[in-house]
């Protein structure tokens, strides 16, 4: 009896919590999520973006199909490109796909998620909660440190 309470709990753990945290990286399925961060904004801004790294250990692709965050009105993947001396950005509107066995880095000047219609300042030092929908993987939370307007990456913690 007991060993099928253990293994019913066990289930429950499994189904209930498909996403967890190791070394500051976020395992869902085949998917590693790691280096999530975004920058303070000016108390008025009207968008922030954010950023994360996504690999894929599986031998299928998956696909970033969705964004939500509560701080925001909308939340978008987006494409930022230089032509010539002009900026594009532009939301991916098919998702992002995250091929099999390769790493998808979302960083500043490249992809990143668009906070649209911030509903307050991100300031540094708190985070930023956000959702990630896969096609695949499934669905995940995770919070975004903010760090000072012109990082590039998010801050390291010493051991």
């Amino acid at each position: 009896m007991i060993r099928l309470l253990r293994a019913a709990l066990a289930a429950t753990i499994l189904l209930t919590a498909p996403a967890f945290a190791h070394n500051g990286v976020i395992h869902l399925g085949q998917l590693n999520i790691s280096l999530p961060f975004t920058r303070a904004t000016l108390p008025n801004a009207p968008v922030g973006n954010g950023f994360l790294t996504i690999e894929n250990t599986g031998n299928q692709a998956d696909r970033l199909v969705s964004v939500s965050s509560p701080a925001a009105e909308i939340t978008q993947v987006h494409e930022m490109t230089m032509q010539g001396d002009v900026m594009n950005m532009r939301q991916l509107a098919d998702g992002l796909e995250i091929p099999a066995g390769e790493t998808v880095m979302l960083a500043p000047g490249g992809l990143h998620l668009m906070f649209i219609g911030l509903k307050q300042a991100f300031v540094e030092g708190e985070t930023v909660p956000v959702t990630l929908v896969f096609e695949r993987a499934g669905t995940v939370d995770l919070q975004l440190p903010v760090m000072g307007t012109v990082a590039d990456a998010p801050a390291m913690k010493m051991h």
